[in-house]
């Protein structure tokens, strides 16, 4: 059952016409959507005839919802399971990226979903840092970057107010702000029960803190993508109209396709370019985004720092190691896209930073365990580790961390495990048996077993 005052409002700011077509989406299924990993993955992993998003090159509708939990190719980073809307985000970094290197900053990027979309898209040679202030989805969100496998992140659990305080200046900032969730109803049938008046000025105006923050840490002639999954005009055009006249921001038109459905402004005297999903126009749960550059020359005021050329710069286990700094941190060993290594150091003595790069490995003795992360690395050489294909029971039951065998002629040591010749992490071979190194904390816990084909 819907809240009075949020019937009353909406159907106000919709209209009698889109008001009906949004209740109509109430009777059918939210869509299922993924978006793949085309480091990892290609079109097949989805099977066949499925629908591709039309505002997103990888993403594609799936006919029903499957237990995601229970495919090890999400485990291996192949893809990740977004809201079709929420893609919208790769049609609108299309459309203004150039192609030189640059440092984009996602303000609050719990779970994952926009972040590892930006640092697929990102131009060679990019850095996004994502950060989430809450320590418990920060961890979560590190969980879903190094599945991801990129190595051009640096993921930080920080209020904006402290990555202001850095110095630090990037070229895109993206606000997906905490918001109202109206957008989420259909999906999420608890958002209803949290949902007031009261609420929604509380977000605006929280809404309106984190951006003043993160204004501050754009560049002059940098773009700001402000978004929220929530509908109504008071935490979308009227905070996108405040960013434009008080903090000088030109809003930047995106052109899209009039078959999308995509709604524009629905407040009164606000003619400005922003877009709108709205369940039953568009094939997607609720969105709102704007595009909003910041006017002036462009400048950076990040401090000049140096590359640590005396730091060891190869390992054997990279496809690319000239392009990294190595160095080891009490037992962890860690290596840094080289251009941005002193940008990553400046920000893990300023801010909590969570993860950065690569993770190695782990010093134990005279041994080296490899670490998760370099499993799941699309910079992993491909020759580096013994591999072991799997099958799906044996995949699931390392990804539960059970017991694994392997066959009688696999080599002692750190052997990498693969499920459709797609790593899963790694175990230690001792011939009769083999240590399950995936790590605890990202295990399956359910002990339901599915059947699956």
């Amino acid at each position: 059952m819907l809240p009075n005052d949020f019937i009353e409002s909406t159907r106000a700011t919709f209209g009698e016409a889109l008001w009906e077509q949004y209740l109509g989406a109430f009777d059918s299924g939210a869509p299922v959507s993924i978006r793949l990993n085309r480091r990892k993955a290609t079109d097949g992993i989805a099977g066949n005839g499925h629908e591709r998003v039309a505002w997103c090159d990888d993403g594609i509708y799936l006919g029903e919802r499957p237990q995601f939990t229970f495919d090890p190719l999400l485990h291996a980073g192949a893809y990740y399971v977004q809201e079709a809307s929420s893609m919208f985000l790769h049609h609108v970094m299309k459309h203004v990226l150039g192609k030189e290197p640059l440092l984009m900053i996602d303000m609050c990027a719990a779970p994952g979903g926009k972040s590892t979309l930006a640092c697929s898209l990102l131009p060679e040679g990019s850095m996004i840092v994502s950060n989430e202030p809450v320590a418990q989805r920060a961890s979560i969100l590190s969980e879903n970057m190094k599945k991801w496998g990129m190595p051009n992140v640096v993921v930080t659990n920080n209020y904006p107010r402290d990555i202001r305080k850095t110095g630090i200046m990037a070229d895109i900032v993206l606000c997906d702000v905490p918001c109202s969730g109206e957008g989420m109803f259909r999906k999420d049938e608890a958002t209803i029960g949290e949902w007031s008046m009261k609420n929604v000025e509380k977000c605006s105006a929280m809404q309106r803190e984190i951006v003043s923050e993160a204004w501050q840490c754009l560049r002059q002639g940098g773009i700001m993508i402000y978004s929220t999954c929530t509908f109504n005009t008071r935490e979308n055009e009227e905070n996108v109209r405040w960013i434009s006249e008080s903090m000088d921001g030109e809003i930047i038109e995106i052109p899209i396709e009039k078959e999308w459905g995509i709604t524009g402004s629905l407040l009164p005297g606000f003619d400005e370019p922003v877009y709108r999903f709205i369940p039953g126009r568009t094939r997607g749960e609720g969105l709102f985004m704007a595009v909003i550059r910041k006017k002036g020359e462009c400048t950076q005021r990040m401090p000049k720092m140096k590359v640590n050329d005396k730091e060891k710069s190869t390992t054997e286990w990279l496809k690319n190691p000239e392009e990294y700094v190595v160095e080891q941190n009490g037992l962890n060993i860690t290596a840094t896209p080289k251009a941005w290594q002193p940008i990553v150091k400046h920000l893990t003595k300023e801010l909590r930073v969570v993860h950065a790069g690569i993770s190695l490995g782990t010093v134990k003795g005279k041994d080296i365990i490899p670490d998760q992360c370099l499993a799941l690395s699309t910079e992993l050489k491909s020759d580096a580790f013994p591999k072991a294909e799997v099958d799906w029971q044996t995949a699931i039951a390392y990804l539960r961390k059970e017991a694994i065998t392997l066959d009688a002629d696999m080599p002692r040591g750190h052997v990498l495990l693969t499920y459709r010749q797609m790593p899963l992490g790694f175990v230690k071979n001792l011939g009769n048996r083999a240590n399950n190194l995936y790590p605890a904390e990202w295990r399956i816990k359910t002990t339901h077993v599915p059947n699956w084909s």
